[in-house]
């Protein structure tokens, strides 16, 4: 409670220094609250569409606002280089991404940037490089991957947001920009984690950068990928999971992974003297209180992480309703109303 108190007490006065001065204040330490997070990235296509969001009472209202009064306090986001207008998968260009994140914070949540480093989707089966990179050398690359980084954080910071988490890459087990970015090659990988990581300090030198992979139950993978993280210098500060049962192999209960989650979180916390966190979570939405009995059971093994170097817990896509989407892992359902899953957040 003191530390957390002089955390706060610290923060005040900075803030107020940056008040005088005329500039926006930095980050607020993440240690004074844990988050509880939703990615939300579908939100200004579904609501383009006309899906109409429904709260508890089946009344129409603000998805951010229903996020809100669920526990809700931080929102994460996707960014792509040039993506489609494709429903499904394009939007979440950079000015698409400051505009929502603007909303965000103007409803009082704290803002995680996600970029993926791609003109759509990039994770483990896929890291594609952007269209507009193709062909260039890989100085070319690092200049793209900084330049492309500062530009996005610039326009958050003109628009007055300072994320307080931004991941370089989503889900890179295997690294990110192929095949420059491969983990088949960590010395170039790294070098170009290092410059995202460059690129969002020199805008704003209070955020956290995270670094993202997935299978947070596999405390094997995550050893050998942060070793080579250490071994060939890439820079971060954060310690990012995904945590997905239903992915796993025979979609097994997520009571038979949980502990292997929690013991994953304590020991890269302790290796690499990291604060961790869940930045991306999911359970099915027809099987409601298995669901909210994950995400309670998440938290929990967050929260144990010692010192108090466990950061928080995002669902992806909570409010990504399968009659929209076609996503079997929202907490919402087919009447337009958040399930009870998501009231493992209140």
């Amino acid at each position: 409670m003191i530390k957390s108190f002089i955390l706060l007490i610290t923060f005040i006065f900075i803030s107020l220094s940056f008040a005088c001065k005329g500039e926006s204040p930095p980050v607020k330490p993440s240690i004074l609250t844990f988050a509880k997070g939703a990615d939300i990235g579908w939100l200004p296509q579904m609501e383009a569409s006309g899906y109409k969001f429904l709260n508890d009472q089946g009344v129409q209202e603000d998805c951010i606002k229903i996020l809100k009064d669920h526990g809700i306090n931080s929102i994460r986001l996707r960014t792509w280089v040039n993506p489609s207008d494709n429903p499904g998968s394009g939007h979440c260009s950079k000015d698409e991404t400051v505009a929502m994140a603007v909303r965000a914070q103007k409803a009082g949540m704290r803002v995680m940037i996600d970029f993926h480093y791609s003109d759509s989707w990039a994770d483990p089966s896929k890291q594609v490089k952007p269209k507009a990179w193709e062909g260039h050398d890989f100085p070319q690359l690092l200049n793209d991957l900084y330049n492309y980084t500062f530009d996005v954080m610039t326009a958050l910071k003109t628009a007055g947001v300072y994320p307080e988490w931004v991941q370089v890459g989503n889900e890179t087990r295997t690294g990110m920009i192929y095949p420059e970015g491969s983990t088949e090659n960590w010395t170039q990988l790294a070098q170009l984690i290092n410059k995202g990581y460059d690129a969002i300090k020199a805008v704003s030198p209070q955020t956290k950068v995270i670094l993202h992979v997935d299978q947070g139950n596999n405390r094997p993978l995550f050893r050998g990928w942060f070793n080579n993280a250490q071994k060939y210098g890439a820079r971060y500060d954060v310690i990012g999971m995904s945590y997905y049962p239903y992915w796993l192999d025979g979609s097994p209960d997520y009571t038979l992974s949980i502990d292997d989650l929690g013991n994953n979180l304590i020991d890269m916390a302790a290796t690499y003297n990291k604060e961790v966190m869940v930045v991306e979570v999911g359970g099915e939405d027809t099987k409601i209180q298995n669901t909210y009995d994950m995400l309670m059971a998440v938290q929990k093994k967050v929260n144990a992480v010692p010192n108090n170097k466990g950061l928080g817990v995002f669902y992806w896509e909570p409010e990504g309703a399968r009659s929209w989407s076609h996503y079997g892992l929202s907490a919402w359902g087919d009447d337009g109303k958040p399930t009870m899953a998501l009231d493992a957040f209140k």
